[in-house]
């Protein structure tokens, strides 16, 4: 929509009738006669008509100038509604047990976290008001994205997580905590985590029970997602000779403290042992976590001040410059 950002500099356009009045008494006549009909007869010259012209341009260029001041802009205006709004901080285990080959996705075998990720980032398009953040843990846990809307952002970085970026080990507990940290930053009715891992607590200063009691004291829901089939899995690694081979390892997942964490916190507890069940547990999660928010959302606006300004100061400087050579008028 096109608007004026300041529109009382409007009010300027009552100078006009002053500039009016003083501009009649100081033409005022010095001479008077009875009759000017003997006038009439002088014929009138281009100089004559076009010195009327001069003080029209600075009247324009004045106008001209108090709209720029008006600032005239095209834009979008900001507009204020109510829409469903949480707070949640995606706890994402990046250990190397993640690069288990036990998922299909389009009828192609991916590893744990390229599954993983390509349901976060269709549940993460599909959140609207909600402010969400990405934490990653392996042997150290650390915040990726804090608490943001920017779901373009977030899909972006999401993209880049690679296995082993925080080290082949799990934090759980620390995951937890950095997590909850990032919760503080930005208050909200309804604060949620979901952790996704699918390994055990074998590294970090916390232990998942603390960070669990520490989640259920501020009202912080944590849903805790297993990720991966039972049994061995087929692992795809660089031999010294054979090249790339696969080999199946055994990949221990402790489902007691992540049903712990959800039950102590007041979420749920899922597991997951493939890509169909991975989408529909981050549908439920996304049905079950809905509160209204006030969300006021804003757009640049496009300035248009400086056309009308420079076509003023052009005008003006073409007035300037006609009062002093062909239209010069001596006292």
């Amino acid at each position: 929509m096109f608007e004026f950002g300041t529109p009382w500099a409007f009010i300027l356009l009552l100078v006009f009738p002053l500039l009016g009045w003083v501009r009649r008494r100081r033409e005022a006549p010095a001479l008077r006669v009875s009759s000017t009909a003997p006038f009439s007869l002088v014929g009138r010259s281009w100089a004559v008509l076009g010195a009327k012209l001069v003080p029209l341009c600075m009247m324009l260029a004045l106008l001209l100038m108090i709209v720029a001041l008006a600032r005239p802009r095209l834009g979008i205006e900001h507009s204020t509604v109510k829409t469903a709004g949480v707070n949640i901080v995606i706890a994402l285990d990046t250990s190397g047990s993640m690069a288990a080959l036990d998922f299909k996705q389009d009828d192609k075998v991916v590893d744990r976290l390229v599954a993983v990720k390509t349901v976060v980032d269709r549940f993460v398009a599909g959140r609207s008001g909600d402010r969400i953040g990405l934490v990653v843990f392996g042997t150290e846990a650390f915040t990726q994205i804090p608490l943001t809307r920017d779901y373009t952002t977030i899909s972006s970085i999401l993209d880049e997580v690679a296995i082993g970026a925080a080290g082949e080990q799990t934090a759980i507990g620390d995951a937890l905590g950095i997590s909850l940290k990032r919760l503080e930053d930005i208050e909200s009715t309804s604060n949620i985590i979901v952790l996704l891992t699918d390994g055990e607590n074998t590294a970090g200063e916390l232990s998942p029970s603390i960070s669990a009691g520490l989640a259920a004291e501020r009202g912080v829901k944590v849903y805790t997602i297993g990720v991966g089939t039972r049994g061995k899995v087929p692992f795809l690694v660089d031999h010294p000779l054979f090249g790339k081979r696969y080999v199946y390892q055994e990949v221990s997942m402790d489902e007691g403290i992540l049903k712990e964490i959800a039950k102590k916190t007041g979420g749920l507890y899922f597991r997951a042992e493939d890509a169909e069940a991975l989408s529909k547990i981050w549908a439920t999660i996304d049905r079950m976590e809905k509160s209204e928010v006030e969300v006021t959302s804003w757009t640049e606006y496009r300035e248009y001040y400086t056309t009308p300004l420079l076509i003023a100061l052009g005008l003006l400087l073409l007035s300037v410059m006609l009062r002093n050579t062909r239209f010069l008028r001596v006292p």
